[in-house]
C-alpha cells in the first residue's frame, strides 16, 4: 500500500477545529473522535483550505439564499392553496348547511300539510261514524215500527214485504 492511500474512512476538515461540533472531540493530534467513531486524518487532508476550492462564498451564499427563497416561496405558495382549500371548504359547508335548513322548512311544511289532512280525514270518519250510528237507530226504529203494524193490521199484504226486505 502507497503512503498516499486511504488506510481508514476519512473526513476532509478545515485546519481550525473550533467549526466542529464539541461532541466530535477534534484533539490536536488531529484525531476525529465520537461515541462511535474514530478516525485518523492524514497530513495531506489536514491542509485542507475552503478558500482555494473553485466555489467562492459569495456563490455559495448566494445559492443558499437562492433556496431559501425558493423555499419560502413554496411556504407561501402553499399557505396560499390551504387559505383557499379552507375557503372552498367552508363555502361547502355553508352550502350544505342551507340545503339542510331549506331541507327542515320543507318537511315541516309538509309535516303540517299532513297533519292537516289527518285532521280532515279523522273529523270525517267521526262524522260517518256518527251518521251510521244515527241510521242504525233509524233502522231500528223503523223496524219496529213496521212490527208493530204487521201485528196491529188486518191486511196480510204487510206481512209479505217483510219478508221480502
Amino acid at each position: 500500500m502507497q503512503s498516499n492511500q486511504v488506510t481508514d474512512l476519512q473526513y476532509l476538515i478545515n485546519s481550525n477545529p473550533s467549526n466542529f461540533p464539541s461532541h466530535f472531540g477534534l484533539a490536536n493530534n488531529h484525531m476525529v473522535t465520537n461515541a462511535i467513531y474514530q478516525f485518523q486524518i492524514p497530513p495531506q487532508v489536514q491542509e485542507f483550505n475552503p478558500k482555494s476550492t473553485s466555489f467562492s462564498s459569495n456563490s455559495t451564499s448566494d445559492e443558499a439564499e437562492e433556496q431559501i427563497s425558493i423555499i419560502n416561496e413554496r411556504k407561501q405558495r402553499r399557505m396560499i392553496s390551504n387559505r383557499e382549500s379552507a375557503r372552498r371548504s367552508r363555502m361547502r359547508k355553508q352550502k350544505h348547511l342551507d340545503e339542510l335548513w331549506s331541507q327542515v322548512v320543507w318537511l315541516r311544511n309538509e309535516n303540517h300539510q299532513l297533519i292537516d289532512k289527518l285532521n280532515h280525514v279523522s273529523e270525517s270518519h267521526d262524522r260517518a261514524v256518527q251518521e251510521n250510528a244515527q241510521l242504525k237507530e233509524e233502522t231500528l226504529e223503523l223496524r219496529q215500527m213496521i212490527s208493530g203494524m204487521q201485528i196491529s193490521s188486518p191486511y196480510p199484504s204487510l206481512r209479505e214485504l217483510e219478508d221480502d226486505s
